[in-house]
C-alpha cells in the first residue's frame, strides 16, 4: 500500500511539473514579447506621488505616436532608444514645471517585476525589458504599464490597442484566476533564480 502511495504522489508531482513546464514557456515567451514602462516617484509625500502621475500622463501623451504603432516588441525598444534623451528632457521640463528641482533618470533595462495586475490583465513576474524613468531620489512607490503591445496607451487615448500576442499568452494574462497558483510558483521560481543569477 505505501508503494502504491508513493507511486501516486510521484506521479502527480510529474504531472505538474510537466504542465507547469508549458506555463513557463509561455510565462518566458512574454518576456520576450512585452517592453514596459516604469516611473518611481521621489518619495511616497503626496505631492511626490502626484507628481508622478503628471508625469507619467504627460509621458503617455507625448510618446503615444512613437509607440503606438510599433510591430514588436524589438521596434519599441528601438524607438526609445532613438528618443531616450528626448524623452529624458520632456520629462525634465515637466518636473520643473510643476516646480520641482528633481532630476530625472531615463535608461532601458532589463528587470525584475513581481506578478501585476493591470486593467483586466495579468502578467506574470519575471525579468522584463523596460523604460525606466526615476524621479529624483527614486525612493517612492512605483507605476508601471506596458508600452508594447501598447496598453498604456489607453490612458491617454481613446482607442483600444489590438494586442500582438499569441493564443496561449493571451490565455495566461487575461484569466489570472485560473492560473493564480501557477502565477505563485512563477514569482517564486523567479526571485529564486534572480538571487542565484
Amino acid at each position: 500500500m505505501r508503494l502504491f502511495i508513493k507511486s501516486l504522489v510521484c506521479s502527480l508531482m510529474i504531472s505538474c511539473l510537466v504542465s507547469l513546464t508549458g506555463f513557463f514557456s509561455v510565462c518566458e515567451n512574454l518576456q520576450e514579447d512585452i517592453f514596459r514602462l516604469h516611473i518611481i516617484a521621489n518619495s511616497d509625500s503626496e505631492q511626490d506621488q502626484s507628481l508622478k502621475l503628471k508625469v507619467r500622463d504627460g509621458i503617455l501623451e507625448y510618446t503615444s505616436d512613437l509607440f503606438g504603432n510599433c510591430k514588436s516588441r524589438d521596434e519599441a525598444m528601438d524607438s526609445a532608444r532613438e528618443n531616450l534623451e528626448a524623452i529624458r528632457n520632456f520629462s525634465q521640463d515637466m518636473i520643473y514645471k510643476y516646480g520641482y528641482d528633481y532630476k530625472v533618470e531615463a535608461y532601458i533595462t532589463e528587470m525584475d517585476f513581481d506578478t501585476r495586475i493591470y486593467e483586466g490583465f495579468t502578467l506574470p513576474a519575471g525579468k522584463y525589458s523596460a523604460l525606466r524613468i526615476v524621479i529624483g531620489n527614486g525612493n517612492g512607490h512605483n507605476w508601471w504599464c506596458m508600452l508594447y503591445p501598447a496598453l498604456c496607451i489607453p490612458s491617454a487615448q481613446e482607442n483600444k490597442p489590438e494586442l500582438s500576442l499569441d493564443k496561449n499568452e493571451m490565455e495566461v494574462i487575461s484569466n489570472p484566476y485560473k492560473y493564480e497558483v501557477k502565477f505563485k510558483l512563477v514569482e517564486i521560481f523567479e526571485a529564486v533564480r534572480s538571487f542565484f543569477g
